[in-house]
């Protein structure tokens, strides 16, 4: 007996198991179109949870961006000083998210 990854949730189940004990997928009855679609899917929901914090990221920088402008605050100040940090670690966060995106569709 051997141990394999579910196309489904990729945790370890048995090769002789019909379903993952885990999400319940039908391993042993799929197909490999299923298992194409199955793995299509996982990639686009990763993809689509990066997004999602890339535009978090976004309203982040460009929150901390407006608030130490139009916030009146003045340098040297306390929210002055969180604003810029809340716009450079938005800013990071956005970056970071992009490059992961390339790497999952540099992936296929």
């Amino acid at each position: 007996m051997a141990l394999t990854e579910c196309p489904s949730c990729g945790k370890t189940i048995s090769d002789k198991a019909k379903t993952c004990s885990h999400c319940g997928f039908g391993v042993g009855d799929a197909s490999s179109e299923d298992l194409l679609r199955k793995k299509n899917f996982n990639k686009f929901k990763r993809q689509h949870s990066i997004q999602n914090q890339s535009m978090l990221a976004m309203l982040m920088f460009v929150s901390g961006f407006g608030f130490m402008y139009w916030g009146g605050t003045r340098p040297g100040d306390m929210q002055h000083n969180l604003a810029i940090a809340c716009s450079v670690i938005g800013f990071i966060w956005y970056v970071i998210n992009r490059v992961r995106l390339i790497f999952i569709k540099r992936a296929d």
